[in-house]
């Protein structure tokens, strides 16, 4: 299968397109056929090893020195299931799915192996591969700080800090539909994108008086 492999670390031409070898799924595995993918801050980070100089060690030893160990970078997709492992029971064969494949990355390829119980759930049928494969790290982490970290209430007041950022999107439009009142901070290039996810008050950070 074809894969975007990251070769070394640098700048976005060091990916490269190649054959590797397709994945087959162990007993309790489903094989997706990728449709669509997302570049996450995680993968710009890795590719181009982004981190402050104070932890660039310690991050080579984790994801390695001169490349990256998990050459296929990709941390989400959504795609359609070609076969399941023998003991897969909740999915079947041609089932949409969209999925996170976290720290093991592998979302830029033809093909990717998923643990039926890893972060992977059926597609909505309302809504297009492109966009389920944008949701489920944004999506996800901003109704886990909402509603099981902070428990956002009908009539609270929330206020999100970066809200044009790809959790804060998530976490504009999930906080109204908790009931919450929002007010969203952005730039002045995403003011009108923030007020249309449904923010009652938008703050534009970039103003001198921002904080009255």
């Amino acid at each position: 299968m074809k894969a975007v492999v990251c070769t070394k670390y640098g700048p976005p031409e060091v990916l490269q397109i190649q054959e590797v070898e397709k994945p087959i799924p162990k007993d309790n595995e489903v094989l997706v056929k990728i449709y669509a993918t997302t570049v996450s801050a995680a993968d710009y980070r890795v590719r181009g090893f982004n981190f402050p100089a104070s932890i660039r060690l310690p991050v080579r030893l984790l994801v390695g020195f001169k490349r990256p160990r998990k050459s296929v970078l990709g941390m989400e997709l959504s795609g359609k299931i070609e076969s399941i492992g023998k003991n897969v029971s909740s999915f079947k064969k041609g089932d949409q799915v969209f999925a996170a494949s976290l720290q093991t990355f592998g979302a830029y390829a033809e093909y990717i192996c998923l643990s039926e119980d890893g972060p992977i759930a059926l597609k909505p049928t309302n809504i297009t591969y492109e966009e389920a494969a944008a949701i489920p790290i944004g999506a996800r982490t901003a109704y886990h700080h909402l509603k099981t970290i902070a428990n956002v209430q009908p009539e609270q007041k929330v206020l999100i800090y970066g809200a044009s950022g790809s959790v804060g999107t998530y976490a504009v439009q999930l906080a109204k539909y908790f009931g919450a009142e929002v007010t969203a901070v952005c730039s002045t290039a995403n003011i009108e994108m923030v007020k249309a996810l449904g923010a009652d008050n938008v703050i534009d950070y970039t103003r001198p008086n921002y904080t009255e």
